[in-house]
């Protein structure tokens, strides 16, 4: 078994490295497809929201709490709220929530 853990390894470098590594070597001229650019402009933000999305709904003890504070978030962040108003509006939210859902 511990000699399966180094080729376990390997293959996740492996796969890793060719991912990084591929795109840098087989394409060498600037991407003109507006779609593809388009694609890989909001890959960053798809792949952060797929991570933090979870968390903030099972942050809490109650979901219904830990969506509410997204909305507030949501709603705060789209009216040009900056990141620490935003925050603090989410914690309260998300802290009033979980005190009425406990009440209930």
């Amino acid at each position: 078994m511990t000699g399966n853990i180094y080729i376990y390894i390997f293959v996740a470098w492996f796969v890793s490295y060719l991912i990084r590594v591929l795109p840098l070597t087989l394409i060498r001229k600037p991407i003109k497809n507006q779609f593809i650019r388009s694609f890989l402009f909001y890959v960053p933000y798809v792949t952060l929201s797929v991570m933090t999305f979870p968390a903030i709904v099972e942050a809490t003890s109650s979901p219904v709490a830990g969506a509410a504070a997204l909305l507030v978030g949501v709603v705060f962040a789209f009216f040009g709220a900056g990141l620490f108003p935003v925050a603090i509006a989410c914690c309260l939210v998300a802290f009033v929530a979980e005190y009425l859902l406990n009440l209930i």
